[in-house]
């Protein structure tokens, strides 16, 4: 038979790796110095190896080695001139330090963010807009401390927290820090620079006053939802008009928070809103310093948080990071760092074609046909049409044959 129209001499796996610049992975290696004292198995071939366990969402160490066994035929296409050993691959997750992955993540995303940011649609805030969040990833074991109290049957798992910056119109993170489960968010603040007049939206875990102030200081315009436990001192009431209660504003109001019997304690000047949830019948007290813009405007903007919470579940659902391929800090993290570089080239494949994918389709496409020889791209843009000129194709093939 004839070979498909949409046939290319490379799997689709191999098409995926043209995103990672071997030169420049190479380059990094050689500034961390993640290849010295190895022969064979260099930083490249490890991510490969974890780039093909995050894409097919393998859960151990022996779904790896065999799968790419399997595929032995087609390695060469990967750059890679054999597939790893189980214990090779182990001891590469447990030695070789994860700092040099994050680094290629940095360098892709600085590679091609102009390619994630390009879209007409997007508003002028959009390209102000940052998003801050966590999300905290359970460990079979105490690797790291968990958050919470002891349960009672003694039994406790670790966990690990990455914090994410994400700019709205980028839908990936471009800053990323990870710590153990226990450890407070507030830390992460004192990482945050962004240019004057950008808008940064976050959740009421991020509760520091210093921190608040600094980024006032810097001219960043913030938005949060109030601390229960917050002390807040009300010193002016702004007039809600018509078309505002109508949308759910109940009040607009200037405060200061801190508590004023501690002459030591940092205070905050702001602003709140507070705003009636018609559809959830729940009320929502929002806390910002800009004073000028619209109050639905700052509980739109709050609403924009969940962008941040839509990318948590995509990167948890299209990747395994429920079984780890390791047991200590070190290969936890370089599986977590993977996952975030596989999220990215699957979603600057997305940007890429003009056919509307969800990320999930998309995805779940890759996964099942990772090894197949068939062109990504042009499948994608019109995945019935190669279908039915490959089976017009089969067809002619058999009359012939016949």
């Amino acid at each position: 038979m004839s070979k498909s129209a949409n046939f290319i001499g490379q799997p689709i796996f191999s098409q995926l790796l043209k995103y990672l610049p071997r030169n420049e992975i190479n380059k990094i290696a050689g500034v961390h110095g993640s290849d010295h004292y190895t022969k064979r198995f260099k930083t490249y071939d490890h991510l490969v190896s974890m780039l093909y366990s995050s894409f097919h969402n393998c859960r151990s160490l022996r779904e790896v080695v065999t799968g790419m066994m399997a595929c032995y035929g087609k390695i060469n296409h990967l750059g890679l001139t054999d597939y790893p050993r189980r214990s090779t691959l182990s001891d590469a997750n447990g030695r070789r330090d994860s700092r040099v992955f994050e680094a290629v993540y940095k360098m892709l995303f600085n590679k091609y963010r102009s390619v994630l940011s390009d879209s007409p649609k997007l508003s002028l805030m959009d390209k102000r807009l940052f998003l801050m969040d966590s999300t905290t990833l359970t460990l079979f074991q105490e690797i790291l401390k968990a958050a919470g109290k002891n349960p009672v049957n003694g039994k406790r798992k670790g966990g690990i927290k990455a914090h994410e910056l994400v700019r709205a119109d980028e839908d990936v993170p471009c800053l990323v820090n990870m710590s153990s489960a226990a450890s407070k968010d507030t830390i992460f603040m004192k990482n945050i620079h962004l240019p004057k007049n950008a808008i940064l939206v976050f959740d009421k875990g991020y509760n520091s006053y210093s921190e608040y102030n600094r980024l006032s200081d810097q001219g960043i315009n913030w938005v949060t939802r109030k601390n229960s436990k917050a002390a807040i001192e009300v010193t002016k009431s702004n007039p809600v008009d018509e078309q505002q209660a109508i949308n759910g504003v109940l009040k607009d109001e200037h405060v200061i928070m801190g508590n004023t019997h501690n002459k030591k304690q940092i205070r905050v000047q702001a602003r709140m809103v507070t705003y009636l949830d018609k559809e959830k019948k729940r009320t929502f007290e929002f806390i910002t310093n800009n004073r000028s813009m619209k109050p639905t405007t700052i509980a739109q903007l709050y609403q924009r948080r969940w962008q941040i919470e839509v990318l948590f579940k995509r990167l948890k659902q299209s990747n395994q990071l429920t079984y780890f391929l390791g047991d200590n800090e070190n290969a936890i993290r370089i599986q977590i760092w993977c996952a975030m570089i596989a999220d990215l080239i699957t979603k600057i494949v997305q940007k890429k074609i003009k056919r509307p994918w969800s990320f999930a389709n998309l995805s779940s496409m890759i996964r099942i046909h990772l090894m197949t020889y068939t062109s990504l791209l042009q499948f994608l843009e019109n995945p019935e049409k190669q279908c039915f000129r490959q089976q017009n194709t089969d067809q002619l093939d058999l009359f012939l044959s016949g």
